[in-house]
């Protein structure tokens, strides 16, 4: 490319602002030593008046993005409206058109990522979406390059901070669920409805992207466990929403953190599968991940045992991600699968059976998790 990649940015909301700030104020830093600059080819937003009233130039604002999708001078759409549509219309759109798009979307990428995945790979536009799990995290391209030489047996990991904040509050403050939710969503850290988050369906929408990069496959997310068993043999409440503060004091005598972990296992038939309560023990690294934090951890062979922490959420750590998916696009690295065959179907994850499991005074059987 000789001239500069032409971005286009759909939603200047957390994430979205602080992208555009970027590229607005500091293009040298994404400017390639051998390669094209970046350039601002506009922003589509809800609120003209808002956006503008936070100091992006009236030029290039919009509030029709399909127009920004269409136009034939945009290289590369930027999508960060969030949920499910307009967003995975105008993703495919964009795809279709052979123009390469930036996500942080783990919604569509986990509802929709097989069909957008066909799309891609029939134009030949790349597809990015690093910045879907783990905020600024970076863990899809070590994954998909620096760790393509290995088998992937496992991704589990905490990739979910409204949930994390919770737990570690209760466990630190000796406070009930329902009062820490209040004070989270006070701070910001929960939305108003908070359902997205506490039932694990966030960090199961987060699950499937990571197993599509360890394991070759796109699972179905319905398929994917969130409610730890009972004593009983039913199942109980989805997520965090069953777990008390009772549970986590017993859990804390015994040496264990309660956490919210994702976790994906290849398994003879396909990858087992589940976002569950666990008990992990106080000194491991899960056990010390409190607060927003994310931790999430890939076992592989040859390699072993690596994990990657850091700032799961929040605009300028997503903002990373982002901008360095972009950068990716200059260089002409494709899309976020890199090399990977072609996975266009999705299947349901097999059950995750634990090994050891903790027995809570609630009646919930907590995997266990050493």
């Amino acid at each position: 490319m000789k001239g500069p990649l032409r971005v286009a940015v759909l939603g200047a909301g957390t994430v979205g602002r602080e992208v555009v700030r970027a590229i607005l104020e500091r293009p040298e830093s994404l400017r390639l030593a051998d390669g094209p600059g970046v350039v601002l080819a506009g922003v589509a937003v809800r609120d003209l008046g808002r956006a503008i009233a936070g100091g992006i130039p009236e030029s290039l604002l919009t509030d029709a993005p399909a127009h920004l999708v269409a136009a034939p001078e945009t290289d590369v759409i930027v999508e960060l409206m969030g949920g499910d549509e307009p967003a995975r219309t105008l993703i495919a759109a964009a795809l279709a058109n052979g123009t390469s798009v930036v996500t942080a979307n783990k919604h569509v990428m986990a509802h929709h990522g097989p069909a957008l995945e066909a799309i891609a790979r029939r134009t030949g536009a790349a597809l990015r979406f690093e910045a879907s799990v783990g905020g600024g995290i970076p863990v899809l391209g070590p994954i998909a390059h620096e760790l393509a030489a290995n088998r992937i047996d496992a991704v589990r990991g905490i990739v979910n901070g409204t949930t994390n904040f919770i737990l570690s509050a209760m466990a630190s403050d000796g406070r009930a669920y329902g009062d820490v939710l209040a004070d989270a969503q006070r701070a910001g850290y929960a939305e108003a409805d908070p359902r997205g988050d506490v039932e694990g369906d966030d960090a199961a929408n987060k699950l499937v992207v990571l197993a599509r990069q360890a394991f070759g496959r796109w699972l179905s997310v319905g398929s994917i466990g969130r409610a730890p068993s009972l004593a009983s043999g039913e199942l109980g409440l989805p997520g965090i929403t069953g777990v008390t503060i009772e549970d986590i004091a017993a859990a804390a005598a015994r040496g264990f953190a309660i956490k919210l972990v994702a976790q994906a296992v290849r398994a003879q038939n396909g990858v087992a599968a589940a976002v569950v309560p666990s008990a992990v023990t106080l000194a491991s690294a899960l056990g010390r991940t409190d607060g927003v934090l994310n931790r999430i951890e890939v076992d592989g062979v040859p390699v072993g045992r690596v994990a990657f922490a850091g700032p799961g959420a929040g605009g300028a750590a997503t903002s990373s991600a982002v901008l360095g998916d972009i950068i990716a696009i200059a260089r002409g690295a494709g899309s976020s699968w890199a090399g990977r065959s072609a996975t266009t179907s999705l299947e349901d994850a097999l059950d995750l059976a634990a090994d050891e499991t903790f027995d809570a005074p609630s009646g919930a059987r907590y995997p266990v998790i050493r």
